[in-house]
């Protein structure tokens, strides 16, 4: 053999033992458990049919238990919203921004921050700088000029600009940048919280359906309904409204009764502006997490980067943090686009996501952690799953696309011990449902093993 040949084949071989050092199980359990657990992860009939990573860590011990793939990038879908709550909890700390304002000839100029909460029907606190807004007697002015963004994230679905699922993001937003199109029983005219937008209802040009329907225009502001929504069953619907100066200043002047618009219609420089901030509840961070708030996790991130400097940008801020708060972070390159993990264009290794967990575990107290986090069996997204124990044993993360679907976060063992896992599935058809009972299975076997 010569001696290029010999060299090659030292490569080839010192390349196949790297990699089945990334693929195997480390060897932190004894055999028998090792077999165990090989049987009902790489041997399952059902992960075996699509693209598992999974990975199994110890935090006591500093050590991978077990890894299945876990070096591989895969589709995260909401996983994302890890990152998302790591940077805020960094960045944002105990308050948020909630409104600039300033002056210019005794006329109030305002900017927004990215404050999800102004408004929100959800939230009870929801009204933090409307003290500023009332001190005005006659004209408000609105700037957009620190908003340096698109109102959809990268790689997000066209198409679904009028499901509440992917609101538009924007720099004021104001009650949830969603409005409430509704009939209720034994009432035959459509309403809408806020009632402003009543006055944009119209009839579809081609009413039919069977069922009431709701249709935004996709770049105007006008919202159809079929003959159904007004002759048939009750219904409620939220359809998310175009972001827009305009939108912003109407509802603004609906609710204060006094008269705001873009600052832009009336030349003069902006003057300097004040930020009013409000403490972060973790109420808000608690729904953004268990029950996988888009609209919430988008405007975290502006936000952040509300609070990093004068200007509003998910982009900027998403640099920041993988720079600044995930320099150190093995072990994989962040693939981050957004912060809800709407874009498929987000990839991450369940490694990657194993040790971002680490950081959280280490750097927030656990109470704090597992309560923002769904707990299994009974909150969020996993409230129908991986319960039926004495005590709660997984607070975790989901994370669910079509034909994609994750699951990361903690489990408790019946010993006592806290371990921190990432399964990522992606490129199946049809249901979630196998996969996660199949999920469960595994997970309720280390919660007995382990």
């Amino acid at each position: 053999m010569s001696n290029a040949s010999a060299k090659l084949l030292k490569i080839l071989i010192l390349a196949a033992i790297l990699f089945q050092s990334l693929n195997v199980p480390a060897q932190f359990m004894d055999r028998r458990t090792q077999r165990q657990l090989d049987e009902k992860i790489r041997e399952s009939k059902i992960f075996s049919q699509y693209f598992t990573g999974f990975a199994l860590f110890d935090p006591a011990k500093d050590a991978m238990l077990y890894q299945k793939d876990a070096f591989k990038y895969f589709t995260p879908a909401s996983n994302t919203k890890l990152f998302t709550l790591y940077t805020a909890l960094k960045i944002l700390g105990d308050s948020m921004p909630v409104l600039r304002y300033g002056y210019r000839d005794q006329l109030l100029v305002i900017q927004g921050t990215g404050n999800p909460l102004f408004f929100h029907p959800d939230f009870e606190d929801n009204a933090q700088g409307w003290d500023i807004l009332q001190q005005a007697k006659n004209l408000i002015l609105y700037s957009e000029d620190n908003y340096r963004d698109d109102h959809f994230g990268p790689g997000w679905s066209w198409a679904d600009y009028q499901y509440a699922y992917q609101v538009e993001k924007s720099p004021f937003p104001i009650h949830g940048n969603f409005a409430r199109i509704f009939r209720d029983s034994g009432e035959t005219q459509i309403k809408t919280q806020p009632a402003y937008f009543t006055r944009f209802l119209r009839p579809a040009p081609a009413g039919g359906g069977a069922y009431p329907r709701i249709q935004r225009e996709e770049t105007g502001d006008y919202f159809f309904f079929n003959e159904s929504a007004l002759n048939g069953r009750p219904f409620s619907v939220e359809v998310p409204y175009n972001q827009s100066p305009a939108a912003v200043c109407g509802l603004l002047s609906d609710t204060l009764g006094i008269r705001v618009m873009p600052a832009s219609e009336i030349p003069g420089p902006l003057p300097a502006f004040t930020t009013v901030y409000a403490p972060l509840p973790d109420t808000l961070l608690q729904r953004f997490m268990q029950e996988s708030d888009n609209y919430l996790a988008e405007q975290l991130l502006l936000m952040c980067s509300a609070k990093l400097s004068d200007t509003l940008n998910t982009e900027a801020v998403i640099e920041y943090a993988k720079k600044n708060l995930f320099q150190g972070l093995p072990p994989d390159t962040l693939n981050w686009a957004d912060g809800s993990g709407l874009s498929r264009y987000n990839l991450f290794t369940p490694r990657t996501i194993v040790a971002l967990l680490h950081k959280l575990y280490q750097e927030v107290p656990q109470e704090r952690l597992f309560r923002i986090l769904a707990t299994g069996g009974k909150s969020g997204t996993i409230r129908s799953w991986y319960g039926g124990k004495a005590e709660p044993y997984v607070f975790a993360k989901t994370g669910t696309l079509a034909n994609q679907h994750c699951l990361s976060g903690f489990v408790k063992t019946k010993k006592g011990r806290t371990l921190i896992f990432s399964f990522m599935h992606n490129n199946f058809n049809g249901s979630a449902t196998p996969i996660r009972t199949e999920m469960q299975n595994v997970l309720e076997w280390i919660w007995e093993s382990l």
